[in-house]
């Protein structure tokens, strides 16, 4: 009841601060946001809530918007430019204190897409758990989709067909690539991502932001699939079987799903939704279930107006995390290592901007409990204005992010003492 009453006063203050909005002096759109900031190559040192002092070293920067980084066993770093190319930082991880090195020749294999369009293209890249003996690397892409017509509502732009590909690394290429999935139709081409769970199956996510694709069984947009690494679909998915429903189809629901990671514990499967504005999310993604979009969201219209009656409904699964106001969030992961004792086991979600301010992004680090119930949460990185899109342990245990820029970075995280 309380609940209720909550949500009915919340949707009452919305609609009295529409109605203020709505006066010509509210109308005029400010300008906001801050100047571009450009990394510097001294380190920064911060003080944070638990692990004090910690130092950020800009490993690389003349990446153009990288959206995806792997870690390789040899210290590299592959890294996913969005759209466009997948290339090689060598020494990423500084090991023997040798410096990083930006390959200037991307990795060949990767498809072109031609003529180029918005969020065509390369997307997630994901090493095979046995890369060490097989290199296999697989990667989403979108291929170009229909052109909508000139009085189309949105998405405007040209929508795509997502697909699940792999190639294996042998240096500088990408030898035997081949399509592994393909969605029947096409859908909005927004980001994908991947994550191998602990059995070395892979899950994937798409995005259905303008559509009620998410609702609809018979499409795998607004989804998270669930395949086998040959491309196969496990013979127990949840909708195996089900007339006019895509087997692949593990979860369903989502709006634009720009973070998966699987928990190394617990086993536990844990994606970002990014509502429209306000009510992103983190997510634990259960066999069958229903995540709500278009139905229901704790965001609103990029205008301000309500989006949903209620943020919450029957037979829909409730958030494990909601930001509000929004911060864009992109790739999250546990951190396991013991380079940062007082981090140990807490999850670390990207960020590109925080209440539609642009330069505001920065690195959610959030407490859980033994039973991921949520603790306390704290905001790092914020003083260098960037969009942060991926995160990653590495093997040395220290974490490593890319930031989503014009001249985007690789980064690495460490203590400063």
């Amino acid at each position: 009841m309380r609940a209720q009453w909550i949500v009915s006063a919340a949707m009452s203050v919305l609609a009295a601060a529409t109605l203020f909005r709505s006066s010509p002096a509210s109308a005029q759109q400010p300008n906001i946001g801050i100047a571009p900031v450009a990394l510097t190559d001294t380190p920064y040192v911060f003080d944070t809530a638990e692990q004090h002092k910690v130092r950020v070293v800009l490993v690389m920067r003349g990446l153009k918007h990288p959206f995806a980084l792997a870690l390789l066993p040899n210290g590299d770093a592959l890294i996913s430019e969005r759209g466009a190319a997948l290339r090689v930082v060598h020494n990423a991880t500084g090991a023997e204190g040798k410096p990083a090195v930006l390959d200037p020749t991307p990795i060949a294999g990767i498809p072109p897409v031609i003529p180029a369009y918005r969020n065509g293209g390369l997307q997630d890249i994901a090493l095979h758990p046995q890369f060490a003996q097989n290199h296999l690397v697989y990667f989403t892409f979108n291929m170009p989709g229909a052109i909508p017509p000139p009085d189309a509502k949105p998405p405007a732009g040209r929508q795509s067909i997502v697909t699940l590909m792999r190639g294996t690394l042998t240096g500088n290429v990408l030898m035997h690539v081949e399509q592994l999935f393909s969605a029947a139709e096409s859908g909005y081409s927004g980001g994908s991502r991947l994550a191998f769970d602990r059995g070395g199956l892979i899950y994937m996510t798409t995005g259905a932001p303008f559509s009620d694709q998410a609702q609809r069984l018979d499409s795998v947009y607004g989804k998270v699939l669930r395949l086998r690494d040959d491309g196969k679909t496990p013979s127990d998915n949840p909708f195996v079987g089900h007339s006019g429903a895509r087997p692949e189809i593990f979860a369903l629901g989502h709006r634009d799903q720009l973070g998966l990671t699987v928990d190394p514990q617990s086993g536990a499967v844990l994606d970002t939704e990014e509502g429209p504005n306000g009510g992103d999310k983190v997510n634990v993604i259960l066999a069958g279930r229903n995540y709500g979009w278009p139905k229901a969201s704790f965001g609103r219209n990029y205008d301000g107006t309500p989006l949903t009656d209620s943020p919450l409904s029957d037979g829909i699964e409730h958030p494990l995390i909601v930001w509000l106001p929004s911060i864009a969030p992109g790739n999250l992961a546990f951190y396991t290592g013991e380079r940062f004792p007082s981090w140990k086991g807490n999850l670390f979600v990207t960020s590109a901007r925080r209440g539609e301010i642009p330069r505001t992004g920065g690195l959610e680090r959030v407490v859980l409990n033994a039973s991921m119930g949520e603790v306390r949460r704290e905001t790092l990185l914020t003083e260098l204005h960037q969009r942060v899109r991926d995160v990653r342990q590495g093997s040395d245990g220290l974490l490593y992010v890319v930031t989503d820029e014009d001249d985007g970075a690789l980064l690495r995280i460490e203590p400063a003492t």
